[in-house]
């Protein structure tokens, strides 16, 4: 075994006790909330071709004049024989900050949008919902307000029969509640944690993993613990969330990353978890963890890995009694030992902190993590060029591992 490391880790044994790890872990789920928006981790722009018909839209970056928005409003307006050219035109020109604010000063936007939803013509309802979208992408508080009249009919769109438009209709549902109380306040009211529900358990995985980011982008706001998890939890959704952590459900891992994104923000609001625990939350999270971390070799990104870790790293805040639940859960080793050996110096950090709870609260968490090749994972990364990453490592070595029989 490694004996101490000396003055080098003597000095920092503090830095890496519970309360520190609490609020670096803080720390790090504002950073990744941050990094989740500015990388668009989930793609506002949607994949899978919602941006119109199997075309691909070139990202506009000249400027506009008024004028041209202007025509191209009062040729969908009139009902011209070009409506559709124009709408896919105004979609362009609306991911321009200063379009957007052009074209929601001219009377009747939105509502004009908001009548074509019920248009004959499934492409023109289409092309007018992803105007509505790139609307919603602004982080401008007062776009968001102004497209408030359309969440109504929104929400009664999620019950229709195109999955391609109750897909939009959730995304940009998803979108205008992240920038805006008053529409969450209002969505609320509206009903939208039941029509969340329902979609969470539609057939088509593209509809699924929009209502998860919609939740999602609800559950991350400040005022989510006092409003919008009691609804969560009154609608019973977090036996959904965690059956679709499940990538058996053919749905994809980012529809179980989204799913993973609500649960966090259900756990870190300090409700209590018993209930989930016993719905399978743990070993859903360790399998998820063990897949995520197996395909970030194959180029995946490792933001959902970490996300997993500060997930099971507020589950062992909890207490004994969930270190106990963890460190029992088949994988649990096996997956930190994965996540060690990641070149994520954050999923690596994240790993050693989850792993001083476990260990720190459950004596006979160490052998059964030795007995899991755990000390060789540590081994390796004790010589890491990372500092912190190092300190950590040979502070765990130290004072778990050192001079014991295991």
């Amino acid at each position: 075994m490694i004996r101490g490391r000396g003055a080098e880790v003597r000095s920092r044994n503090r830095a890496c006790g519970v309360e520190e790890i609490k609020a670096r872990r803080r720390q790090q789920e504002r950073a990744l909330r941050k990094a989740r928006k500015e990388k668009q981790l989930v793609s506002k722009r949607l994949p899978r071709g919602l941006q119109g018909d199997g075309e691909e839209m070139e990202i506009r970056e000249t400027s506009v004049t008024k004028e041209e928005v202007l025509q191209l409003f009062q040729r969908i307006q009139r009902g011209s024989d070009d409506r559709l050219a124009a709408l896919r035109s105004l979609r362009q020109m609306l991911q321009l900050k200063e379009t957007q604010q052009m074209f929601v000063r001219f009377e009747n936007s939105i509502h004009v949008l908001i009548s074509l939803f019920t248009s004959n013509l499934a492409s023109v309802q289409l092309e007018a919902t992803r105007c509505l979208l790139e609307l919603s992408h602004s982080d401008d508080q007062s776009i968001s307000l102004v497209c408030l009249p359309a969440t109504p009919y929104l929400l009664t769109y999620l019950s229709g029969q195109s999955a391609k438009f109750t897909e939009l209709c959730l995304y940009i549902l998803g979108n205008l509640a992240a920038e805006n109380e008053a529409v969450r306040n209002q969505l609320l009211v509206q009903g939208v944690i039941q029509a969340l529900a329902i979609c969470l358990q539609s057939p088509h995985g593209a509809v699924v993993e929009a209502a998860a980011y919609s939740l999602s982008q609800m559950l991350q706001a400040k005022e989510a613990g006092e409003k919008i998890i009691p609804s969560v939890l009154e609608a019973n959704l977090t036996p959904h969330l965690i059956r679709l952590l499940d990538l058996d459900c053919e749905f994809g891992m980012q529809t179980a990353v989204e799913c993973a994104w609500c649960l966090h923000y259900i756990v870190s609001s300090g409700v209590n978890s018993e209930c989930m625990i016993s719905q399978g939350l743990i070993r859903q999270a360790v399998i998820l963890l063990i897949a995520l971390g197996r395909a970030v070799g194959s180029g995946t990104t490792t933001d959902g890995m970490e996300l997993v870790l500060m997930l099971l790293g507020n589950i062992a805040e909890m207490g004994l009694e969930y270190c106990e639940k963890l460190q029992h859960q088949t994988g649990i080793f096996p997956a930190l030992c994965i996540t060690l050996r990641t070149a994520d110096p954050e999923a690596v950090r994240l790993t050693l902190e989850v792993l001083n709870l476990i260990l720190s609260r459950c004596e006979q968490a160490c052998v059964s993590f030795a007995n899991q090749n755990g000390i060789l994972a540590l081994e390796a990364i004790q010589y890491n060029s990372n500092e912190d990453i190092r300190v950590r490592a040979n502070f765990l070595m130290d004072k778990y591992f050192a001079n014991k029989a295991i």
